[in-house]
């Protein structure tokens, strides 16, 4: 594979850089869910990991990058990918673990997970977009603690993420169903790539 050049071609595989593109501010210090002995720990019960699942939280984006979010008033959610920067060397080479660390669901490969640890620890969660002010973003429904670093934000188009026939793991519809009943206001548990607790 050829390398880039000054003009601009695609770089190497080998070169592959992130750039933060902001930070989140949250209430949120420390992660709910822990890598901890080659698995995963929650550190808080069901109750607790719905309340975080409804924390307002701001992305403040970094002031270079001026234009960046134009025209995002234009939509009701987005998605925000950012890093999980408490997640140790150590936990980045779990490859299996129980969901939510709960020993009653199976061990599973990290790639069929929204665990934190993983090789590349980045998570992914959509959000309601409140209040959008200069370069900061107030939005709803983000797990992520404080300080986290923001990847990319990217608008959540439906028929673009639409998936038809979707089929999940009993424990992730049982996560799901006990999340919701938490909740007197929650609709159909569909909402998978959050059941599981971002950082």
């Amino acid at each position: 594979m050829e390398r880039a050049s000054e003009s601009g071609r695609t770089s190497n595989a080998s070169d592959m850089r992130l750039r933060r593109v902001g930070v989140v501010r949250s209430v949120l210090k420390r992660p709910s869910l822990v890598p901890q002995r080659g698995d995963l720990n929650m550190k808080t019960g069901v109750k607790k990991a719905h309340k975080e699942r409804s924390t307002i939280v701001e992305l403040v984006i970094d002031e270079d990058l001026t234009g960046i979010l134009d025209g995002i008033d234009g939509f009701s959610h987005l998605m925000v990918l950012y890093w999980a920067h408490m997640v140790t060397d150590e936990a980045r080479s779990i490859t299996r673990v129980h969901p939510m660390g709960r020993k009653e669901f199976p061990l599973t490969g990290v790639f069929a997970t929204c665990s934190p640890a993983r090789p590349n620890p980045i998570s992914a969660t959509a959000v309601q977009l409140i209040e959008h002010r200069g370069n900061v973003l107030v939005v709803d429904g983000l797990e992520a603690v404080d300080g986290s670093p923001l990847i990319d934000i990217k608008p959540y188009i439906p028929y673009y993420y639409r998936a038809h026939n979707v089929r999940m793991p009993d424990w992730v519809i049982r996560i799901g169903r006990e999340l919701d009943e938490k909740s007197p206001s929650s609709g159909p548990a569909h909402d998978t790539e959050r059941f599981e607790g971002g950082e």
